[in-house]
This record gives structure tokens, sequence and C-alpha cells, in this order.
């Protein structure tokens, strides 16, 4: 049982902490506008990241993937989503004397940064098959309830930390000076980013 657990939490961390959109995002986030902004990010993410994970875990991910039309809808909006994303990040980098973007942490500007959060991660469905991959990795058919318990909690646990972390790393005083130096190398690779997981979801299969 523990070392099937173990093999799902090492595949988890290994799926959520690598560069991707989500997280390639909270770091820009965190590193222009600073770490509450960033940590609204993260928590719209990890909301979104256990809303598929419970899907996948409750067995429902079957009923959604049949609705091949319903996720195609979802592919493009968050393929476009993640192509505005991009064309803001490129349009940054373009700007030489741009001054940092920054606002404050008021209850309007964190709720916006958290929908943003959201609809990261539910505009790619494909979120979905990553947890029926990690749920069907370490658990099997005949599973108890408590096993799956560990490994869908853990996983959240482990995502609300690696989304979160970054939301604080990245928000150091370091992080942001070095921001300032290199920001037109940093947002032209968060465009390249944004605009190759676009693409994927758009024309991807």
């Amino acid at each position: 049982m523990w070392k099937d657990l173990v093999l799902v939490y090492g595949a988890y961390v290994l799926t959520a902490g690598s560069p991707g959109p989500s997280t390639m995002g909270i770091m820009g986030i965190a590193m222009r506008q600073g770490r509450k902004p960033a940590a609204a990010m993260a928590a719209g993410v990890v909301t979104m990241s256990f809303a598929w994970g419970l899907i996948a875990a409750t067995g429902l991910a079957a009923l959604v993937i049949r609705y091949a039309q319903a996720l195609a809808i979802l592919k493009i909006a968050g393929g476009l989503y993640l192509l505005w994303l991009a064309f803001k990040s490129a349009r940054s980098a373009m700007q030489k004397d741009a001054a940092p973007l920054v606002i404050s942490a008021g209850e309007d500007n964190l709720g916006a940064m958290y929908r943003r959060g959201v609809l990261m991660h539910v505009g790619n469905p494909k979120a979905i098959l990553a947890w029926v991959a990690l749920m069907s990795l370490g658990v099997g058919a005949h599973a108890s309830a408590e096993h799956l318990a560990l490994a869908f909690g853990g996983c959240v646990l482990l995502g609300m930390l690696i989304f979160f972390g970054y939301a604080v790393l990245f928000s150091t005083a370091p992080m942001v000076k070095g921001y300032a130096r290199a920001r037109r190398w940093i947002d032209g690779t968060l465009s390249i980013v944004f605009a190759g997981a676009g693409a994927r979801l758009l024309f991807g299969r």
C-alpha cells in the first residue's frame, strides 16, 4: 500500500512541479506583482486541481471523458486564454523601458488573480487525464476507501505545497530583483510557454 502511495506522490510532484503554464504563471505574477497576488492565483490552480482530482478519484472521469464536445469546448477556451496570456507577455517583453506591472492587494485584484488561476486549470482538460493516470498508477480497482483517500488527499496537499511554495519563493527580494534585471527575457520565456501550451490545446489530439 505505502509503496503504491509513494509512487503516486512521486509522480504527482514531478507532474505538478515541472514547468508548465500554471507554475510559470505563478512565478511570473510572484516576481512581477508580489506574494499575495501569486498566492491568490495559486489558490485558483489548487481549487481546480482539487476539482479535477475529485472527479478522477470518484470515477466520474469516464463520464466526463465520454462527452467529447464538452472537452473540445474546454480545450478551445483554454487554448485561446493561454494564447491571450502569451500575447500579453510578449507585448511586455517587447517594451524596453516598461515599468513592472504592480497591483494593490485589494480584494478585487486578488479575486481576479484567483479567477485567472482557475481559468488556467479549468481550460486544460488534460489535467483530468493526468489525475486519472495518477489514480490508476497506484490505486487499483479494488483499493479501499482509505487507500483512495490517502492517494487523493496526499496529492492535494503536495499540490498546495508546490503551488503556494512557488508563490512564496519567487516573491522574495532576490527573485524580484532578478526579474527587474531580466524582465524582458522572463516575459519572453513566459510568452513562449503560454503560446506552446495554448497551441497544444488547440491543435493537439
